[in-house]
């Protein structure tokens, strides 16, 4: 039996959310953004040193989901500084073959749960507009509250951001 738990991940862990963030990335994005754009931000987003300012710096939980002791998916989130008792979810991802089985709900609600046990009121993210991911966090309560777009240098990040209210 392949048993799932999900663990808080340490700078230890950081090799591993970038393996799971490489098989996962490239897939998840050929349809959204340009090849150009993937390869620019994943170089900006998921070196081991930009994971690791992430945890150290801007102070991002990240939380590893575990079948048996393979990492198949990662989180990872952080307290805004506005609006009050607001958290993001910064990242959520499966590897591809993962995907569809229940484990990113699961993911999703440990992170609702840890927010709220830190006195969230409410979880923002921010999803491309085109990222098929939008019917997910919908299905589970997200509600697009805001239409931006956001430069990344060259780069144009076009996103939803949703919310739901956890408290």
């Amino acid at each position: 039996m392949n048993t799932l738990s999900i663990k808080l991940a340490s700078i230890e862990d950081i090799p591993a959310i970038v393996k799971i963030a490489y098989d996962t990335w490239f897939v998840t994005y050929q349809d959204v953004i340009s090849q150009a754009q993937i390869e620019y931000m994943f170089g900006e987003m998921y070196t081991p040193e930009s994971i690791y300012k992430q945890m150290d710096f801007y102070k991002h939980a990240f939380l590893i989901l575990y079948q048996a002791e393979m990492p198949i998916g990662f989180a990872s989130y952080g307290k805004l500084e506005e609006p009050i008792n607001t958290y993001k979810l910064h990242k959520l991802y499966l590897l591809p073959s993962e995907q569809n089985k229940g484990f990113g709900r699961m993911l999703l609600n440990e992170v609702e749960k840890q927010v709220a046990d830190l006195g969230a009121d409410y979880l923002h993210l921010n999803v491309n507009r085109k990222n098929p991911a939008l019917s997910f966090y919908e299905k589970l309560g997200y509600e697009i509250i805001e239409t931006v777009d956001i430069p990344f240098a060259e780069f144009w990040l076009n996103d939803f951001i949703l919310s739901k209210k956890i408290a």
